[in-house]
C-alpha cells in the first residue's frame, strides 16, 4: 500500500508559463550569431538544462558567461510570462481540492524573482517552488522531482510530473512519477512514446482526472 500524499509536479517553462519560444529563440541566436558554436538548434537541444550546466558544456569563459548573463537578464526583466491555457485555473482547482503542488524548475531564483513580479498570484496558488539552486544534478537526473516529492510527503507512486522537454520527461520518469507530457515545446508525435500521457494544455484537465489516474496506479 502507497501511503504518501497525492502530489502535482509541474516544470515551468513550457508547462505553466508559456515562454519557451522565447527562450529557444534567444539560444538559438546566440549560439549562432554571437558564439558561431556550431550546434544546429541549439536551443532546443539545451531545454531543460541550468545555466550553470550550459555554462560549464558550452561556454568556459568567464567574460562570455556574465556577457550571457546580463542578456538573459534583460530578457526576463521583459517577458510577460503568459499561462499555457488553463494553466492558472488547474493550479487554482488543485488548491481548493487540497491537491500539493510544486514549481520544479532548472531557472534560478533570480529568474522567478521576475516571474512573481509579472504573476503575484502564483505565490498563492501554488504551495512551493523549487529552482535550479535547490538541486545538485540537471534533468535528465530525477533529483528534482525527487525532491519535489520529499518536500511535499509525496512518493514515485503517488505523484504526477507535468514536462514539455525530453530531458525533463527522461527525468520525471527516472524518478518513477507518472508523467504527462505537453505538446508545446516539442510535437505530440516525438514526446507520446516517452510519456505516459500527452495533453495539448490543461483546459481538459481537472483534479478529478488526476485522482482517477494516481488511483489506477494504486
Amino acid at each position: 500500500m502507497h501511503t504518501g500524499k497525492s502530489v502535482v509536479l509541474f516544470d515551468f517553462d513550457g508547462v505553466v508559463s508559456d515562454t519557451e519560444s522565447i527562450y529557444t529563440a534567444f539560444w538559438n541566436s546566440l549560439g549562432k550569431e554571437d558564439f558561431n558554436i556550431g550546434i544546429k538548434d541549439f536551443g532546443q537541444k539545451i531545454k531543460g538544462q541550468t545555466l550553470v550546466q550550459i555554462f560549464e558544456k558550452h561556454f568556459p569563459d568567464e567574460k562570455d558567461r556574465k556577457f550571457i548573463e546580463q542578456k538573459i537578464n534583460e530578457l526576463e526583466c521583459s517577458m510577460p510570462y503568459d499561462y499555457i491555457k488553463g494553466a492558472d485555473t488547474f493550479l487554482r482547482a488543485l488548491k481548493k481540492a487540497g491537491i500539493p503542488t510544486a514549481i520544479v524548475t532548472s531557472s534560478n531564483a533570480r529568474k522567478m524573482e521576475q516571474v512573481h513580479k509579472a504573476r503575484p498570484e502564483l505565490r498563492s496558488i501554488v504551495d512551493r517552488v523549487l529552482t535550479s539552486e535547490d538541486f545538485t544534478k540537471s534533468k535528465p537526473d530525477p533529483e528534482c522531482f525527487l525532491k519535489g516529492m520529499s518536500v511535499l510527503g509525496g512518493t514515485p507512486r503517488t505523484t504526477v510530473v507535468f514536462e514539455d522537454s525530453f530531458h525533463g520527461i527522461s527525468a520525471g520518469k527516472a524518478s518513477g512519477a507518472f508523467v504527462i507530457g505537453l505538446a508545446t515545446t516539442n510535437p505530440r508525435e516525438s514526446i507520446e512514446h516517452l510519456c505516459d500521457m500527452v495533453i495539448d494544455d490543461f483546459t481538459e484537465m481537472t483534479p478529478e482526472k488526476l485522482m482517477e489516474i494516481l488511483i489506477s496506479r494504486k
